[in-house]
């Protein structure tokens, strides 16, 4: 019986099913495509690999499932070791192909909340040609602060960088050089670092560590004019403490990409709050082309590395969650 792989992608083309066959074809796997995790349940116990992103009950069914390729960067979903029947089967993410389409999205609120782009949208919908008082705001001269310096925190820097920044800090579990910042901090010097801050961007996996790590407390360090910026997970910001900051004025500013929960309901006290800019999930996903185009060549790199009993890159240690 041949070898199998199990595909679960929303954004397959004839393109991507060609490379993904070519690569297992090679190793000596046949693919079978499911158009949903609903038509993948039942159907994968002869799967060795899976590959996109299934439900967790396509994950739980799997009988013979020795490595799960998740197409997304954060994996926290797919974590808890009673989700597999093998306890050794290996989980690998797809960190590094959306540092591009979301330090894009970063850069683009940034400007837009700096620049009071909302309000001037407001002025002109209701009719008005006026300029508002205060002026605006820039990245150049901001102090930046990244919470989260993997591959959208260091892409982002990158393009910030080309503002000039007065300065641009780096903040992650442990200090570790990062040439794209002026400096890295341990996440144990956060609070030292708020009341400095202009912009503050998060961009941190859903782990225990990171739940609430901006907290009703943190919030009140940042200064009345900084801004917030989350990309990461919702779960990292404590939104009621953040809507009543945005609302009393003690904060600027924020765009929230992540929320809890998702959908956002109508109803929800984050959708009248001020000056704040809500995006449903959208700075990575597979919103951006050439994130789709990387992450089937992350894919395909790494069956190679898997045919030849070679290390796996982005292998998520499922304990840590990352």
């Amino acid at each position: 019986m041949a070898k199998k792989i199990g595909v679960i992608i929303d954004f397959l083309t004839d393109e991507y099913a060609k490379k993904i066959n070519e690569a297992a074809a090679s190793h000596g796997y046949e693919v079978e495509y499911f158009d949903s995790s609903r038509a993948a349940v039942g159907n994968v116990d002869d799967c060795e690999i899976i590959y996109g992103h299934p439900s967790q009950k396509v994950i739980a069914s799997a009988k013979n499932l020795k490595w799960f390729a998740c197409c997304w960067a954060g994996v926290d979903r797919f974590c808890r070791d009673e989700l597999y029947q093998d306890p050794d089967c290996l989980l690998t993410n797809a960190s590094g192909a959306y540092g591009t389409t979301i330090a894009e999205h970063i850069t683009m609120v940034a400007l837009m909340l700096l620049r009071r782009q909302m309000e001037y949208t407001e002025i002109i919908r209701s009719g008005g040609w006026s300029v508002l008082d205060g002026g605006i705001r820039s990245l150049h001269g901001a102090r930046i602060t990244v919470l989260g310096t993997g591959d959208i925190g260091t892409e982002f820097a990158r393009r910030a960088r080309a503002f000039h920044p007065e300065k641009l800090i780096g903040v992650r579990r442990s200090v570790r050089p990062n040439p794209d910042f002026d400096e890295i901090h341990a996440i144990g010097e956060l609070d030292a670092l708020l009341p400095g801050t202009d912009l503050l961007v998060m961009a941190l996996p859903s782990t225990p560590d990171t739940e609430g790590i901006l907290s009703r407390e943190r919030l009140a360090l940042l200064p009345d004019t900084a801004y917030v910026i989350n990309v990461g997970r919702g779960t990292a910001v404590d939104q009621d403490a953040l809507i009543d900051a945005l609302n009393a004025g003690r904060l600027a500013g924020a765009a929230l990409d992540v929320v809890v929960p998702e959908p956002l309901p109508a109803d929800h006290r984050l959708r009248s709050a001020k000056n704040l800019l809500l995006t449903p999930h959208v700075a990575g996903n597979m919103t951006l082309g050439y994130t789709c185009e990387l992450n089937v060549k992350m894919f395909c790199d790494n069956l190679d590395r898997y045919a030849g009993n070679r290390p796996l890159t982005h292998l998520v240690d499922r304990k840590k969650g990352y």
